[in-house]
């Protein structure tokens, strides 16, 4: 290792303590990190924006965020929420059930962040009026989120990387591993089911309060809700036939939020882009992005995919299943979105997705599946926690970990049987 390595390395390994511990804003930290790489020569500042930023990514990001942004503003997912609880007659086993599978298929096609933060305040509000504590919906929805969010490109944030980088398509999801995330979150809605079954007994006057709702209240614009479905069935088609009409994930995105926008006539657009667009989360992604290119360009990754492929033997089941449990592990004690930007050079080096496709498929299970490792291990988990904690309902790291370290154990026996059988 030559001294501009091993210094890229030190800071590198800094930087993400820091972000890690979350005593510092970790924005500032990536972006301090990014700035510091190139203001010293670790990386030209022209090659660190040309080269390692994926502005697909940060593009893909942006568009998802002004979509989900415009299209909850007609009520549309807090109407679906209530209506099936309603439809379940008050029963609140049955509720946490289909809010479970309401929020991992939310999750799939609006981001696990998105589902979150729609799932959490209705769960609550359900859970007040039956008269129960709202800790086994929280919870549950949070798991369901990150694993439904596994489903699709567009589901978390490190499909968006991965899906990149090994330039899967919508459709690749879909023919990949949609299906098994599909029977995981049917699996888990029974193991959450046994969870909590015991807490969730109510006496019949309260499952009446839940039958009185108004849902179709809560459809704020019509219009814009009609335009809204219409819209996003265009965004999902162009998403499933993107490799054939030769258009980026974050061209359709873009698209497809120019379109709502258009529509969203009351809308206060400088309000809308100042509180609906997380900034700071795109901010985080472009340092994150430089910071990981300044150890590309020390050949430190390289160096470093080399030594996991001779500790593998370059046998791809081994590695596949190297892969799912070592990144489960990790992940599931940080944010998956740093560790998945360290590690996507890493896998493109070991292999294109070509050439080892299990091993990839893998990176996308373990990565994205270790967000229910701990209360910390993704950004779903973090915004459902805060949201109870609000409401005089606060979720403690070790009554939430309890239960999703489960989950992790159980999505990761799977995975791995079906990586080994798939591929």
């Amino acid at each position: 290792m030559t001294f501009q390595m091993i210094f890229a390395l030190v800071v590198f390994i800094f930087c993400f303590a820091l972000i890690v511990s979350d005593k510092y804003n970790k924005t500032i930290v990536a972006i301090s990190g990014a700035t510091f790489f190139m203001l010293f020569k670790f990386v030209p500042q022209l090659q660190a924006f040309h080269t390692y930023v994926d502005w697909n990514v940060i593009f893909l990001l942006i568009g998802m965020m002004i979509m989900v942004g415009i299209v909850k503003d007609s009520g549309i997912f807090e109407y679906i929420a209530i209506y099936l609880a309603k439809k379940s007659k008050g029963d609140p086993k049955i509720i946490l059930v289909v809010l479970f599978l309401t929020s991992g298929i939310f999750a799939a096609f609006i981001g696990n962040v998105s589902s979150a933060i729609i799932m959490a305040p209705i769960s609550i509000l359900i859970a007040v009026e039956l008269g129960i504590s709202p800790l086994p919906f929280v919870i549950s929805q949070a798991i369901a989120a990150n694993i439904g969010g596994t489903a699709t490109l567009i589901g978390d944030p490190a499909n968006l990387m991965i899906g990149s980088a090994a330039e899967f398509s919508f459709l690749d999801y879909l023919q990949n591993i949609s299906l098994f995330v599909l029977f995981l979150l049917v699996v888990c809605s029974g193991v959450v089911y046994l969870f909590f079954r015991k807490e969730l007994v109510v006496p019949n006057e309260r499952r009446a309060r839940i039958m009185e709702f108004h849902e179709k209240e809560l459809l704020r614009d019509k219009p814009l809700l009609i335009y809204s479905i219409v819209t996003f069935a265009i965004f999902l088609t162009l998403l499933i036939l993107q490799k054939a009409l030769d258009l980026s994930p974050a061209t359709i995105a873009l698209a497809a939020a120019v379109m709502l926008l258009f529509k969203a006539k009351r809308l206060n657009f400088d309000h809308f882009i100042a509180n609906e667009i997380y900034w700071s989360t795109i901010l985080f992604f472009i340092g994150l992005f430089i910071m990981v290119g300044a150890l590309e360009e020390t050949h430190f990754i390289e160096m470093f995919s080399d030594k996991i492929f001779a500790l593998t033997g370059g046998n791809e089941q081994f590695l596949s299943v190297f892969i799912i449990w070592v990144t489960g592990v990790v992940a599931a004690f940080i944010d998956n979105v740093p560790y998945v930007t360290t590690m996507v050079p890493v896998i493109k080096e070991i292999g294109s997705a070509e050439l080892l496709p299990g091993v990839w498929w893998a990176f996308v299970l373990g990565a994205v599946l270790s967000g229910n490792g701990s209360m910390i291990g993704s950004s779903a988990n973090i915004i459902s926690v805060s949201i109870s904690k609000k409401s005089a309902h606060p979720i403690s790291f070790w009554t939430f970990t309890k239960y999703s370290a489960i989950i992790t154990v159980i999505t990761f026996l799977f995975s791995t049987i079906y990586i080994l059988v798939r591929y």
